[in-house]
């Protein structure tokens, strides 16, 4: 089970964006997530005229490491740890390590 999924509100705890809040929009292989709005990078494109596409410069997210970002505990206002707790069901839940609280 995954510690963090898409939609989550994270917070970057580390790097050039430290202290921003933003929610994942893709989870790019083990490592790597996608914020929305968090890490841009200025990008030069050539035009494809098939496409349709112009050049120019375009400005967009850039993958992060998962190490620098922790998920939001709205309850708390910080950054916590994400612990998974085994129900009486049989169900893995995320829960926030600080207050036990699940996540989902």
């Amino acid at each position: 089970m995954r510690k963090l999924k898409s939609n989550d509100e994270v917070i970057v705890i580390a790097g050039k964006d430290k202290g921003k809040r933003g929610t994942i929009t893709r989870l790019v292989g083990d490592r790597k997530v996608i914020i929305a709005g968090i890490n841009m990078v200025k990008r030069h494109t050539k035009p494809n005229p098939n496409a349709g596409q112009p050049g120019g410069i375009v400005e967009r997210e850039a993958a992060m490491d998962v190490s620098n970002i922790a998920i939001f505990n709205p309850q708390t206002n910080k950054a916590d740890r994400v612990g998974i707790k085994n129900a009486d069901d049989g169900v893995n839940k995320r829960v926030f390590k600080s207050n036990d609280q699940e996540i989902d």
